[in-house]
């Protein structure tokens, strides 16, 4: 595991655009440190290292950065990687300052077993992380949800049922959807094809009908033409007489 309150050190660069080629061959990460107005700080670090810093810091926890002599106090803002190698490229710090608020992206945990998906059904994932406010010192690692009431088909849990701790403001609406209880794609299919059969079995009796309605009117009509020429025949005769 990483220790993120270590300092992390950083070199100062000169290279730009065309020849960040050749630090990434080398197995370098170039990155940008934006300063509080101050003119930004471009600088490089082991490509390796970063990568484990960035998946144990994430967005919300400070790292202590140090680049010759200078000291800052940053959050990681924005993480660029190679389409194809799925290796990070460029990361983009923001530096802050301890006694004042910060916006960071936190994770959001789905706390306990989920009774829905014991019984067959499936939990969409709608928020998996969130925006918040707080003091640096004060920025969770993670903000937790009850996932036991996740028990019925439309089942769900928003931004509201979050635990928050004191000192942090969340930046989202609480009506926000973190997760819904949904049936299975099996399921859907199933009651897709239940529909399907219904719906050929109505259309089904359907042309039956007309068909018997179609027949009916045939032998009415038959009979009529019957009746009719029995009575052609009738009036002949008695015209004969």
């Amino acid at each position: 595991m990483v220790n993120l309150d270590a300092v992390l050190e950083l070199q100062e660069r000169k290279v730009v655009r065309k020849k960040l080629a050749n630090l990434r061959q080398e197995g370098l990460v170039p990155a940008v440190i934006h300063n509080h107005g101050q003119p930004s700080v471009l600088v490089t670090g082991h490509e390796r290292q970063l990568t484990a810093i960035y998946h144990e810091a994430g967005k919300h926890h400070p790292l202590n950065l140090k680049v010759g002599s200078q000291d800052f106090l940053a959050l990681i803002k924005d993480v660029h990687y190679h389409p194809v190698k799925r290796q990070i490229e460029h990361i983009v710090f923001q530096a802050i300052k301890r006694d004042e608020k910060v916006e960071a992206e936190v994770p959001i945990h789905l706390e306990g077993e989920i009774p829905a998906e014991k019984v067959g059904l499936m939990i969409l994932h709608q928020l998996d992380h969130i925006n918040v406010e707080a003091l640096p010192s004060d920025l969770p690692d993670e903000l937790k949800v009850d996932a036991t009431v996740l028990a019925e088909l439309g089942d769900k849990v928003t931004v509201a049922d979050l635990q928050v701790p004191s000192g942090v403001t969340v930046l989202e609406e609480a009506e926000h959807p973190i997760a819904t209880v949904v049936e299975t794609k099996a399921q859907i299919s199933e009651e897709e094809l239940e529909a399907e059969a219904a719906a050929a079995a109505a259309a089904a009796e359907g042309e039956e009908g007309a068909e018997a309605a179609e027949g009916a009117e045939g032998e009415t009509a038959a009979e009529t033409e019957g009746g009719e020429a029995k009575q052609e025949t009738s009036g002949k005769e008695t015209s004969k007489e």
